[in-house]
């Protein structure tokens, strides 16, 4: 293995492990003041961020035993690394699927979304941060289970959008049901995304949106 591909794998291990320690402290910060505000929302948001911890997990473990394991193929490595990170996106949806309906039919209202704001905005230039770097680790690679991982941080991105628009919205008209009309949304987008990443472990080639 050359120096500059050795640093390949040592950055994209490093970038799998920031991954994997941002989300575990998002995740116990967002659930925190999600349940101290009654906001299912940043609740939600909260254990949005632990599913993205398995994502992390399974491309770190892909990228340590690649590194360590040079002469052999990396494709099951990269199959089982897909299947994770389609099973997080898949977890993810079904988790806002149940946050937005229970959120709609019991017309729930958080106590004060100041702390989804504040987290969401962390989140946003957090994960666009991983994004660039982990896009540019996985094309250097050509390593498509890099490549979701990314576009799986790419969905934390966009939930944080939307706890954004969510949270500042309700704190400016009141209006409660944004949040489940914006997890419905991602949920979707998460739902087509866990689809395409098991396809990609089929060998089916697929772009991620």
């Amino acid at each position: 293995m050359t120096r500059e591909l050795d640093k390949l794998y040592r950055t994209a291990a490093l970038l799998a492990l920031i991954t994997i320690l941002y989300n575990i402290l998002e995740g116990v910060v967002s659930a925190w003041f999600g349940f101290e505000d009654e906001s299912l929302a940043l609740f939600g948001f909260g254990l949005d961020s632990f599913v993205e911890v398995i994502s992390g997990a399974g491309i770190w473990h892909m990228v340590r035993r690649q590194q360590e394991n040079p002469e052999q193929a990396p494709d099951e490595f990269e199959r089982v690394a897909l299947r994770i990170t389609g099973g997080g996106f898949y977890l993810l949806a079904a988790g806002l699927l149940l946050t937005a309906v229970y959120d709609a039919l019991h017309r729930h209202a958080p106590t004060t979304t100041f702390w989804g704001m504040v987290v969401s905005c962390i989140s946003i230039l957090s994960m666009w941060l991983l994004i660039r770097q982990k896009v540019k680790v996985g094309t250097a690679l050509g390593s498509q289970a890099i490549l979701a991982d990314a576009a799986c941080t790419r969905v934390c991105l966009y939930l944080s959008v939307i706890l954004l628009v969510s949270s500042a919205g309700y704190y400016l008209t009141g209006i409660g049901w944004l949040d489940a009309a914006g997890g419905l949304g991602i949920g979707w987008f998460c739902f087509k995304e866990g689809k395409e990443a098991f396809d990609k472990a089929k060998g089916i080639p697929c772009s991620c949106s």
